[in-house]
């Protein structure tokens, strides 16, 4: 029962907090329309709403977060001085990327990844045929940026959702 009408319970408690939070105030009626509207849009909203995959491994979760901020600032040095250095040292690169995930979300965040780092910007993700089109800046070797993306980030995706 409770789960029909909250499909999204965090989702709920989000729109409420923004909303008390855009209003600056805790007024009842602000508390009592912040409640109404964390019931009502989650609820409306729940037939174009993915489902979304269980967290099994909240703390890998954490340090994949800490993993990717590391990444990015380890891409833009290296993007930086590909850019300052001569033209011929760029081997610019589309690649496919085969995938092991079937589940849609996970594969969207795995794009979303492989576009947060300097140098890499998916170019389309075809959950159909299971893979990843993937610009590379400078990939002298597509094989080991293939290799990296699926190790790096789509294994540790994998392992959090377990999927």
């Amino acid at each position: 029962m409770i789960a029909r009408a909250l499909p999204y319970p965090r989702l709920s408690l989000l729109v409420a907090a923004l909303w008390l939070l855009l209003n600056d105030s805790v007024e009842p009626a602000h508390l009592v329309l912040a409640a109404a509207l964390g019931v009502a849009l989650p609820w409306y909203a729940r037939r174009i709403l993915p489902s979304l995959p269980v967290v099994h491994r909240p703390l890998r979760a954490v340090g994949y977060v800490l993993f990717v901020l590391r990444d990015i600032v380890v891409a833009n040095f290296q993007v930086a001085r590909l850019v300052l250095s001569p033209l011929h040292r760029l081997h610019p690169r589309i690649v496919v990327v085969p995938l092991d995930v079937t589940e849609p979300l996970v594969a969207s965040m795995l794009a979303m990844t492989v576009t947060l780092t300097p140098g890499t910007v998916s170019v389309e993700l075809d959950l159909e045929h299971r893979r990843l089109t993937v610009h590379a800046l400078s990939a002298a070797d597509p094989a080991t940026l293939i290799h990296d993306i699926k190790t790096r980030y789509e294994a540790r995706l994998k392992e959090i959702f377990q999927c």
